[in-house]
């Protein structure tokens, strides 16, 4: 695709807010202290806001971050806090303005760290590291880290959690985790992927009086917003009819495995799609039949309860006569012959797509093998789902998201959505979505199977792959949301989601 689109909401990097800081510096003339001075007023703020009474400790390292710490402490104890600073980083290597601002400090000197200075503290404020930092935390700074992660005190975080990779969200040893973050001019990716996001808290954006138009290059990342991206999807209008709503194929289903296709099939209709086929085993169509209603069924060639992959060729004739979106692998399982099924379907049928579960378990190892396909791709793996097509486990994965979901996209070629509570969004070209969160009640079996569902009806309905997958993990979650508040999160199953999803649009 081209541009950054106008539903997201741009996330910077390590590098693009540096560039930032040097153009208003170096170019337009802004004092770095006066950047400085901004960013600690709404830190100070913030730690007002958050935890308005009490001691408040503020742990400082020996870059701009401690800057930044030492002004906000200055200011606090201008408000009449107790503030108590503490050195983590060494004194005599500050960077200027640390420095400046230290020697800047009214009251008590700065103590050095110790781990029960925390003690009996009302909440602490993390200066240590900023969004320059990347690695593993060692040192002085990593003991202080590793103290604050273990303190049963709310901590607000300056520009971004310690320990946590701006760029990325990752983290390569202890990171502390915040009540709040106060991050500056510019939202953060490290900020919206996981572990970064559950680190992060509540994020607050400071404006620090860097003058717009700083040419820094285009962002890489955005936050999905709602509204312009469900904006997106065309609505019925008098003249529509069950075609033009759009034509959902939902091609698994297996013994015992049914009620995935069945989910993901309601969800297609219960997405906008006018028109929903599931194409099953010909020995479970009567099992699905029993549960859908308002959707079609069709009966392909398979054995013992499978699918196989002549069955392909049954599915692409009915494509051609009659053009929709396709749905492959909920409930497909995992037989050789379900598995030869997929891989001809990918190949085989030229129409948007979305390959899900035991889709994507036919092409474990072996992404390229996606390239296959013709009409546009969208592929929708779990943690463990993305190590097997990619190669790796499931820890790695986990540990740094953004690469791997990054790595699937263009290796394959397809769009990849890497589902969690931050959902992420890959194009091939390397842009990408960031869910801005999901309800708990997500977590129980078949909402995957509801979002393949979600996906295959914004494909229907004539998004291009990327908007499309963007806009159904957002509609899922906005429907996760819904049915927790009707039911409450523990008891929340993936019907239950499907039935909210006509209330998410809203």
């Amino acid at each position: 695709m081209s541009g950054f689109p106008a539903w997201l909401s741009p996330l910077s990097d390590a590098e693009r807010c540096r560039e930032a800081d040097r153009w208003a510096i170096s170019e337009m003339g802004v004092p770095s202290l006066t950047l400085m001075e901004n960013a600690s007023q709404g830190v100070a703020r913030l730690v007002q806001e958050s935890v308005p009474a009490g001691r408040v400790v503020v742990v400082c390292g020996s870059g701009n971050n401690g800057g930044d710490g030492y002004a906000a402490a200055r200011i606090l104890r201008g408000s009449g806090r107790e503030v108590v600073v503490l050195d983590a980083g060494n004194p005599e290597k500050l960077s200027p303005d640390a420095a400046t601002q230290r020697a800047a400090l009214p009251g008590p000197a700065p103590a050095e760290f110790a781990p029960e200075w925390l003690e009996g503290a009302a909440v602490i404020v993390d200066a240590l590291l900023g969004t320059g930092f990347t690695g593993r935390p060692r040192g002085r700074i990593g003991k202080a880290i590793e103290a604050v992660a273990a303190a049963a005190v709310p901590v607000v975080s300056v520009d971004i959690p310690s320990g946590i990779d701006a760029s990325t969200g990752e983290a390569g040893g202890a990171y502390v985790s915040a009540y709040a973050t106060a991050t500056f001019h510019l939202d953060k990716v490290g900020l919206h992927v996981n572990p970064g996001r559950d680190a992060a808290g509540f994020v607050r954006v400071i404006e620090i009086g860097i003058p717009p138009g700083a040419p820094v290059e285009e962002p890489e990342a955005g936050l999905i917003e709602d509204a312009p991206v469900l904006a997106l999807v065309p609505r019925r209008g008098p003249q529509s009819n069950k075609f033009t709503s759009g034509h959902v194929y939902v091609a698994g289903g297996s013994v015992g495995l049914t009620g995935a296709t069945v989910l993901a099939s309601r969800a297609a209709a219960r997405s906008g799609a006018g028109y929903v086929t599931a194409c099953v085993p010909a020995s479970e169509q009567p099992v699905v039949a029993a549960h859908l209603v308002e959707e079609m069924q069709m009966s392909l060639e398979g054995r013992d309860g499978h699918l196989r992959p002549a069955g392909a060729g049954e599915l692409a004739d009915s494509v051609a006569s009659r053009p929709g979106a396709v749905a492959v692998g909920p409930g497909l399982g995992r037989s050789d012959g379900a598995h030869g099924f997929a891989r001809r379907v990918v190949r085989d049928i030229r129409a948007p797509m979305v390959l899900d579960a035991d889709g994507l378990g036919a092409f474990a190892g072996h992404p390229e093998q996606l390239r296959k396909h013709r009409g546009g791709l969208v592929c929708t793996p779990h943690e463990g789902e993305l190590a097997r097509l990619l190669g790796t486990s499931s820890k790695r994965v986990r540990a740094r998201r953004l690469e791997h979901v990054r790595k699937a996209a263009a290796r394959s070629g397809a769009v990849v959505v890497l589902k969690g509570v931050d959902s992420l969004v890959a194009e091939p070209g390397g842009l990408v979505g960031v869910s801005p969160g999901a309800s708990p009640a997500l977590a129980t079996a078949g909402t995957g199977d509801v979002l393949t569902g979600v996906v295959s009806a914004m494909l229907a309905r004539g998004l291009d792959p990327f908007a499309a997958a963007c806009a159904a993990v957002r509609l899922h979650a906005r429907a996760g949301g819904i049915a927790a508040e009707r039911i409450g999160p523990e008891g929340v199953v993936a019907g239950d989601v499907v039935a909210a999803l006509p209330r998410a649009w809203a």
